[in-house]
């Protein structure tokens, strides 16, 4: 449910109350000019009434006057002051005095000095409000001049010189027009602050519906977004800035829940890769620690190896002396001596092999042919337990040129080579090996080629076998380092290794050595 702020400081509420002032303001201003206009009107309209009675009474004056009659003069005054807002009607003559009045014991009073009525010769006519309150008149004074029929007529007995006859003062009631005008002023508040109240009741709808509501359903869903829920629209369905301040505010809600998503899936797929490095870098390391173990190992058997050698030497020097003095008939013991004297001397032949590739020597590039420690290699390997049911098949071009490198560090590569494919076989199989010169990028490379008949490498281990401790091999089987070290190796002699499957079963690793002359680098 949505919950309104009722509080002054809420924007509703800041444009109710600026709006209100403002409506408030401008219809006390308003009604101000429009009752100031009335009133205006009103005393027009009643000055209007005064000057046409008063010019009423003057036409009776002028015909009373050409005729003489003070009688017919007196009748017009009596009969218009008879009027409901007429108070009273005097007409002064030229020494001031009241000779004619609505109001006979004003008849002979001198009101008006004769310096006043001179003054009239200015003025065509005036009028004034006079008194206060309930007790308000408006006085008219309207002069009588001195035409041509006046003194040109047979009852004339004033100079032609004379401008001003008479003057006209008349005072009329103004309680009428003063209550019209306290009505309209009362009507005029009345509507104006009805008119107030319907359009602020007309705002605040208007305000609620597409102020209030919207500004508070926009507050509702950040709340929820401040507690994490981003699964519930702002539901704002319009046109205006609202409407598009929602659907903007929806579409990062969205943008959110999605980033938010995407961070947990980065987060979980982070611990997953943090865990199998883990597991990687502990594997590895009881790997090392084996190595280490095969390590002293290799020491120790080198040193047995040496100890060994000296036996042999005297075995194969001792079986010479016995053959030598077994007499010539005895083909037999000559026979049999002579296989002593071989087999001794291939134990001797193998553990030089092993002595020669124990020993640590440093990275030294010499001149040297690559089909020679081929066949070396093999040698040393070929009569190793797990090479007994290997087959070799060598495929060595005798055209192949002499090339730069060092021959222990390639032995070395060359041993990993077939290890892991007598391993890929499960240690029965074939493994050919081949040379021969190619060109590529015009320059010339000398290529060594391993290929076994084992099931191949799956497509998605064929981009990581070169990777530091990648193995698919048992634990205790390999340390997943002989393909990583192979590699560094041949990069460091500036050739490369390609690793394929071929078309049936089995994969080929092929080494590619450039050609280069003694003394390049």
């Amino acid at each position: 449910m949505v919950k309104f702020r009722k509080s002054r400081h809420s924007l509703a509420g800041k444009l109710i109350f600026t709006v209100g002032i403002l409506m408030t303001m401008g219809s006390l201003l308003f009604g101000y000019l429009f009752i100031d206009y009335e009133k205006e009107v009103m005393l027009k309209n009643l000055i209007n009434y005064a000057a046409s009675s008063t010019d009423l009474i003057k036409k009776g004056i002028q015909y009373g006057m050409l005729t003489g009659r003070k009688d017919v003069i007196q009748q017009n005054v009596d009969v218009i002051g008879m009027g409901g807002n007429i108070q009273f009607i005097r007409i002064f003559g030229p020494d001031g005095k009241v000779k004619y009045a609505s109001n006979k014991a004003d008849i002979g009073k001198v009101p008006i000095s004769s310096n006043q009525f001179e003054e009239m010769e200015s003025y065509p006519a005036t009028s004034r409000i006079l008194g206060r309150g309930s007790e308000k008149m408006l006085l008219y004074t309207m002069p009588v001049f001195n035409e041509a029929r006046c003194f040109s007529a047979q009852c004339h007995f004033h100079s032609p010189d004379q401008k001003v006859l008479a003057v006209i003062e008349a005072g009329f009631n103004t309680k009428e027009v003063d209550y019209l005008i306290r009505q309209n002023r009362v009507a005029t508040v009345f509507l104006g602050g009805l008119f107030v109240a319907v359009i602020s009741v007309f705002l605040c709808m208007i305000l609620y519906k597409f102020v209030s509501k919207p500004v508070a359903l926009m507050e509702e869903g950040m709340k929820r977004i401040a507690k994490g829920n981003l699964d519930e629209p702002i539901e704002i369905n319009t046109k205006d800035e609202m409407g598009l301040l929602a659907n903007t505010f929806n579409s990062m809600t969205q943008d959110l829940k999605r980033y938010r998503q995407d961070m947990e899936n980065w987060t979980r797929t982070l611990e997953d890769e943090v865990k199998r490095k883990t597991e990687e870098i502990m594997r590895a390391q009881d790997e090392l620690i084996n190595a280490e173990k095969l390590a002293s190992l290799g020491r120790m058997a080198a040193g047995v190896a040496h100890e060994l050698n000296s036996p042999l030497t005297g075995i194969v020097t001792f079986a010479h002396l016995l053959k030598g003095q077994t007499p010539a008939g005895n083909a037999q013991q000559h026979e049999d001596l002579q296989v002593i004297i071989d087999q001794a001397n291939r134990c001797s032949k193998i553990i030089k092999g092993l002595l020669g590739f124990s020993r640590r020597t440093g990275f030294e590039m010499v001149e040297m042919n690559i089909n020679g420690l081929i066949e070396a290699t093999v040698s040393m390997v070929s009569h190793q337990a797990r090479f007994l049911n290997v087959h070799f098949n060598m495929d060595l071009s005798p055209s192949v040129p002499s090339i730069m490198a060092d021959p222990n560090q390639i032995q070395q590569v060359f041993l990993n080579m077939l290890i892991n494919a007598a391993d890929a076989m499960s240690e029965k199989g074939t493994i050919t090996i081949s040379t021969k010169s190619v060109k590529a990028e015009d320059r010339d490379f000398l290529e060594i080629t391993f290929s076994d008949t084992g099931p191949g490498i799956p497509e998605d281990h064929i981009s990581k076998i070169f990777e530091p401790f990648f193995t698919t091999k048992p634990v205790g089987k390999g340390t997943g380092l002989g393909l990583s070290v192979s590699y560094g190796i041949i990069k460091k002699h500036g050739g490369d290794i390609i690793v394929k499957n071929g078309p049936d079963k089995g994969a080929s690793f092929i080494i590619r050595m450039p050609v280069q002359r003694k003394g390049a680098q």
